[in-house]
């Protein structure tokens, strides 16, 4: 095993299927940012959501998907020259991976392509004890959405960050104001039928208790486009505090619990979910 990916899976405790996987989709994550880095993606877009959260700031859950954002609106921009770059990166690192554009059945302004790899395969590649790579289905694959907004809301900023492993490189990423709007539109809006994000509760709660205020002109900016707010005034706290006072009281919590379980190695912290825990936290948000 190439001995810099063996420094970055030393940040793991590995013991079962499921942890090397969690491992692997992260270091994954992290080489897929690399091929991105070296194609000169983050001249035209900034990473955010979930993923950019762990893997720049610690947020301790995993994460399954890659979000991105293009700079300025771009309805010609397409993922493919840059999924070359991926699977050149991960496969330059030991990992035989395969790395395509979704095909759209319909037309979105969401550029979509999936990085998928055989476990068993990926597995072997790092040297997982025998009763792990045993105890795996043959043909079992796991792969992470990428996805980049190609008509995004505008009134966002963004810094570079830089990660170490496996080479120093520099990321380009949402600024901690503008990602939290992005979470708190997410959290308000997303419509995912009869099921719970409990994902969404959860990393607002990570932005609250760390201290990070939300933009509300960012967060204008998303529900103007998503038809959810007519005004070219910003939103005002009052009225963002009512919709946020709506939505808790309509959670269905063991639902929002039930999501994000599988994702938090500590669950602990799930005893305190209630209603009127989620009313305290409201009570701590700070905005710009």
């Amino acid at each position: 095993m190439n001995q810099a990916v063996l420094k970055m899976l030393e940040r793991y405790e590995c013991r079962g299927v499921s942890d090397y996987e969690n491992a692997l989709r992260e270091i994954f994550q992290e080489l897929a940012l690399l091929g991105l880095w070296r194609g000169k993606f983050f001249e035209k877009a900034a990473f955010y959501g979930g993923t950019a959260l762990r893997v720049l700031d610690g947020l301790d859950r995993f994460s399954e998907d890659m979000d991105f954002s293009l700079l300025q609106p771009d309805s010609s921009f397409t993922l493919t020259p840059y999924c070359k770059f991926i699977r050149n990166e991960l496969q330059a690192w030991g990992f035989p991976v395969d790395v395509a554009v979704k095909s759209k059945s319909v037309e979105t302004a969401v550029e979509s392509a999936f990085l998928k790899a055989d476990t068993e395969q990926q597995l072997l590649v790092i040297d997982a004890p025998a009763s792990v790579v045993g105890s795996v289905c043959s043909g079992r694959r796991f792969k992470i959405k990428i996805e980049v907004d190609t008509t995004p809301p505008l009134d966002f900023s963004t810094e570079s960050r830089f990660l170490l492993q496996p080479i120093p490189f520099s990321v380009r990423v949402y600024n901690p104001s503008d990602m939290f709007a992005g979470k708190m539109h997410a959290l308000l809006f997303r419509n995912w039928k009869n099921r719970v994000k409990g994902r969404d509760w959860y990393d607002f709660i990570w932005y609250v208790s760390n201290e990070c205020p939300l933009n509300l002109k960012h967060l204008a900016a998303r529900m103007r486009q998503t038809g959810h707010w007519d005004s070219e005034d910003v939103i005002s706290e009052e009225e963002l505090r009512r919709l946020l006072s709506e939505r808790i009281h309509s959670l269905d919590i063991r639902s929002a619990i039930k999501d994000v379980e599988p994702f938090v190695k500590e669950r602990g912290s799930f005893e305190v979910w209630s209603k009127e825990f989620f009313e305290h936290v409201v009570e701590r948000l700070v905005v710009l």
